[in-house]
């Protein structure tokens, strides 16, 4: 079956030394509280830039004040290093990340990091410079996807409901580019989940996470080509910490917070075109 697939894997060697670069060895300023129950500390949060930060700006300039709660909000590029600062302290939580991304991250690096709170979904597209509908990809048409496990079988599921191609009988979002049945002469393109977008215009299509179609100010209820239903979508963004951490009480501000009808709101009015939608509620699994 793998010498039928024509699968290209692009290694973005310099782009992701560079990213490494910016993210990497957090800043000075970045110091998590030693003491969890210093509720005058502030909680230091690592985020994606788009919506994690902006969200989490929103709360430390317009909720944080009246609920006694400082918040230090540290932005970072890429999907490893929030979760690498949360567990060894340099930040006291984080805010990017879904859980079957969380799940897999616990178990290759031996950590213990937790969900706290539900947020939001940025729903899962196919995004293209090049074509205008889906039918319009022929055999030797090249697509990208995100390289990580949960988010590669995500985008696989999603081009499989969309016909682009066949995954084996049973495969769902844990599916691995082994998994894919048929791909119809397309050629799957595994990238770095931020490199999607910088360079979507070297592929004839690809799959994006939302954040980083936002962030590459694409709009993913127009923009498109084939979108994640955002009913029953299983892939929430929460705020996590590392076990242990989730009764401080400035966790605990922050996730009633970040639940509120407030920051509901705030994510329905600055994302109109469904590209960020509140996901209030306790994780599930």
């Amino acid at each position: 079956m793998r010498n039928t697939l024509k699968i290209t894997v692009a290694v973005a060697a310099a782009s992701a030394v560079a990213l490494g670069a910016s993210a990497c060895s957090a800043p000075s300023d970045v110091t998590a509280s030693s003491d969890k129950n210093d509720t005058n500390a502030p909680l230091v949060v690592a985020a994606s830039p788009t919506p994690h930060a902006t969200i989490l700006d929103y709360v430390k300039e317009k909720l944080a004040p009246q609920a006694g709660l400082k918040l230090d909000v540290k932005v970072f590029n890429d999907y490893k290093l929030p979760n690498k600062v949360t567990d060894d302290g340099q930040v006291d939580a984080n805010f990017f990340q879904h859980k079957p991304f969380l799940d897999t991250y616990n178990k290759e690096n031996g950590t213990d990091i937790v969900p706290v709170v539900n947020v939001e979904i940025e729903p899962l597209g196919v995004y293209s410079k090049k074509i205008h509908k889906l039918s319009d990809l022929k055999p030797g048409s090249t697509v990208s996807v995100p390289n990580d496990p949960s988010n590669e079988g995500r985008a696989l599921k999603l081009l499989a409901e969309n016909g682009v191609i066949t995954l084996k009988p049973g495969v769902g979002s844990d599916a691995t580019l082994t998994d894919v049945k048929d791909n119809k002469g397309i050629k799957i393109t595994e990238l770095e989940a931020a490199q999607t977008a910088p360079r979507l215009a070297d592929v004839d299509a690809a799959v994006i996470n939302g954040n980083f179609a936002v962030g590459a100010k694409l709009k993913p209820a127009t923009d498109a080509l084939a979108l994640e239903k955002a009913q029953g979508n299983p892939y929430a963004n929460f705020l996590a910490v590392k076990k242990g951490r989730e009764n401080d009480p400035r966790v605990k501000k922050l996730a009633k917070l970040l639940n509120s009808d407030e920051v509901k709101k705030f994510i329905e009015n600055t994302y109109k075109d469904g590209s960020v939608i509140p996901a209030f509620g306790p994780v599930k699994g």
